[in-house]
C-alpha cells in the first residue's frame, strides 16, 4: 500500500506495521519465519498513492488541483449532462469534502475518473502527533483493505488484500499456482484459532470450514490453499 502525504513531516521509504494479530499468532506458533506488512510513504505522490494522508487543516490544498482539472475541463465541453455531474463534483469540492466521501451513480464515477482526481482516491485527515503505525491503520480502514494470514511453525504471514477478496485471489497472492491449481480452502477464524494446538488440530476438531472458490475471505482469517499443478 502507498500512501502519499502533504503538509505534514513523515519519514518517507517504507515502514513496518505494528499487526497485534500478527504478533498474536508469532507468539503462538513460534514460527521460524515472520513476515509483516509494509506500507511505503511519499510525499506528494498522489498519482501512484492508494492511499492520501493529509492533515485536516490543509485539506484544500488537496482539493483545489480536482477543482482545476474541472474547471478546465468544464471550459472545454457543451454536453449538458457532463457539465452537470462535473458542477456537481465541483460545489462537493468547494465544500471542502474529497470526492471519495460523496455518494455518485457509476455513470458519473466514469465521467470523473476519466480526469484522475486525487480526491476519488481515499483521504485519511491526520493529526501532526498522529505515528506512523495510527496512519497506516487509518489508511487500512479507510482504503476498504484487510489482512488474512497465513500462520505455522515455518513461517507467519500477513496478506494484504481488498476487503470482499475471493478466496482464489488471495491463493494467488500467495503463490500463482495455488491459485492455478486451486481445489478448496480451509478456514479458521482468527479467534477459534488460539483455541488449539495448530491448524492440524483446528481441521481435525471441525473447527476449520471447507470453502469452495466463491467464498469471500473475511478478515483475519486464517487459510491454507489446497491445490494440485
Amino acid at each position: 500500500m502507498k500512501i502519499a502525504f502533504s503538509g505534514i513531516e513523515l519519514p518517507e521509504g517504507k515502514h513496518k506495521y505494528n499487526d497485534s494479530q500478527l504478533t498474536a499468532l508469532v507468539n503462538k506458533d513460534k514460527p521460524k519465519k515472520i513476515a509483516p506488512f509494509f506500507a511505503e510513504f511519499i510525499f506528494e505522490g498522489f498519482v501512484h498513492a492508494d492511499v492520501i494522508a493529509i492533515p485536516e487543516d490543509d485539506i484544500f490544498s488537496l482539493l483545489i488541483f480536482d477543482m482545476e482539472k474541472i474547471e478546465g475541463r468544464l471550459n472545454r465541453i457543451t454536453e449538458e449532462n457532463e457539465q452537470k455531474i462535473l458542477k456537481t463534483a465541483l460545489q462537493y469540492l468547494e465544500d471542502e469534502i474529497p470526492l471519495s466521501e460523496c455518494s455518485f451513480t457509476q455513470e458519473e464515477l466514469d465521467v470523473l475518473t476519466v480526469l484522475a482526481l486525487f480526491s476519488l482516491k481515499p483521504v485519511i485527515k491526520i493529526q501532526q502527533d498522529d505515528d506512523i503505525n495510527s496512519i497506516i491503520s487509518l489508511a487500512i480502514d479507510k482504503g476498504n483493505f484487510m489482512f488474512f494470514y497465513t500462520s505455522g511453525q515455518p513461517e507467519s504471514h500477513a496478506w494484504f488484500v481488498k476487503k470482499n477478496t475471493d478466496i482464489v485471489t488471495c491463493a494467488g497472492q500467495i503463490h500463482s499456482d495455488l491459485a492455478r491449481g486451486f481445489i478448496r480452502a480451509d478456514i479458521v477464524p482468527f479467534e477459534e484459532y488460539f483455541k488449539y494446538y495448530n491448524f492440524k488440530e483446528c481441521k481435525s476438531k471441525g473447527v476449520a470450514k471447507l470453502v469452495d472458490k466463491d467464498y469471500i475471505v473475511q478478515p483475519s482469517d486464517i487459510i491454507e490453499i489446497r491445490f494440485s499443478v
